[in-house]
């Protein structure tokens, strides 16, 4: 089965992270929560969730993954300033792992500067940003282009889990 490294942060899209991660783990893979620094509590922002990070981001190492899923809310926005964040995507995408990311995910890869020639979708009001930096956007539930996988929104998420686990 595979390890998949979740990317959290606090003021998460509660059911954005709570969903991929349960069926995941549902479906018998690993799933790791890694966050900017080892053992911190993290909040979603709907206060319906809460995770402790399992590891530091400075500590991750994407070959130890098979994927990576990145929630949605405020999070990516927490973690998007971090060099490790970025330098981890970057590297899980170079191996060509899947990368999906939900909402406001897609900020990540953005500022990873990962998205030129790339077709995704994200939360619709990120769709000149994600243009801005390269992307073709389209109003999907779901938008697989190699090993990305994005999404919207929460009503999404059916589409966005069942890409993901095809993925792995």
């Amino acid at each position: 089965m595979s390890k998949i490294a979740f990317l959290l942060a606090d003021e998460f899209e509660d059911s954005e992270m709570q969903v991929p991660y349960d069926e995941v783990k549902k479906a018998g893979h690993t799933a790791e929560i890694i966050g900017l620094k080892a053992g911190q509590t993290v909040k979603g922002k709907l206060g319906k969730a809460e995770y402790t990070t399992e590891k530091a981001i400075s500590e991750a190492k994407a070959s130890d993954y098979d994927a990576v899923v990145i929630p949605g809310g405020s999070s990516p926005e927490n973690l998007r300033l971090d060099e490790n964040v970025l330098q981890f995507v970057k590297d899980v995408n170079a191996s060509k792992k899947p990368i999906a990311s939900i909402c406001h995910g897609p900020q990540i890869l953005a500022s990873a500067d990962l998205l030129k020639g790339r077709t995704i979708t994200s939360y619709p009001p990120l769709q000149d940003d994600m243009v801005n930096a390269g992307a073709r956007f389209k109003d999907e539930e779901v938008v697989v282009d190699g090993n990305f996988i994005t999404s919207r929104t929460p009503e999404d998420e059916p589409a966005f889990v069942r890409e993901l686990l095809k993925a792995l």
